[in-house]
């Protein structure tokens, strides 16, 4: 009986050496388990920020670019509006000449296209706030209400940047 006895402690300590076991590389397997979902939310959040890194250089460096053309072409448009004045006024000039005019004037416009600039602001456009500067208003019959009369100096953009509003007469009527 004694021996019986011994034999059942034993069975009994083996099976609860078992189970103890049974527990630990259950808790251990949970321990690894939320470790690795730990570092894979680390690296998920990881992988996020680098992206909206990238995204936001990337806008960074188009707006660097665009403001540097802008700058650009805004030191240049006081030549482009004395050219236009020139060619409004060429009427008594060779034909020669006038061809070098508008040589000249495609070369401006080609550049400009180059650099994606616009322009805007012609007679019988509708008036848009954001991009006209209404300084003066008259009464045509030919044009509809709040439309352009007369355009007194180009407007220019790059994509949706204004670089000078266009300076306009609008229609009353």
């Amino acid at each position: 009986m004694a021996k019986e006895k011994a034999n059942e402690e034993e069975i009994k300590t083996e099976e609860t050496v078992e189970e103890t076991a049974e527990e630990t590389e259950e808790t251990e397997t949970e321990k690894i388990q939320k470790e690795l979902d730990s570092q894979k939310d680390k690296f998920l959040r990881l992988a996020a920020e680098y992206d909206n890194y990238r995204k936001r250089t990337e806008k960074e460096k188009s707006a660097t670019y665009d403001n540097a053309v802008a700058a650009t072409v805004e030191a240049f448009l006081p030549v482009a509006d004395n050219f236009a004045l020139a060619m409004a006024s060429n009427a008594d000039v060779s034909d020669e000449f006038k061809k070098g005019l508008d040589m000249i004037q495609k070369q401006l416009q080609n550049a400009f296209e180059k650099l994606r600039v616009e322009s805007f602001g012609e007679r019988g456009e509708k008036f848009d706030p954001e991009l006209h500067n209404a300084i003066a208003r008259t009464d045509d019959d030919e044009l509809d209400e709040d439309c352009i009369a007369l355009v007194y100096q180009k407007g220019y953009k790059i994509g949706d940047r204004i670089i000078r509003h266009a300076m306009v007469q609008i229609n009353n009527s």
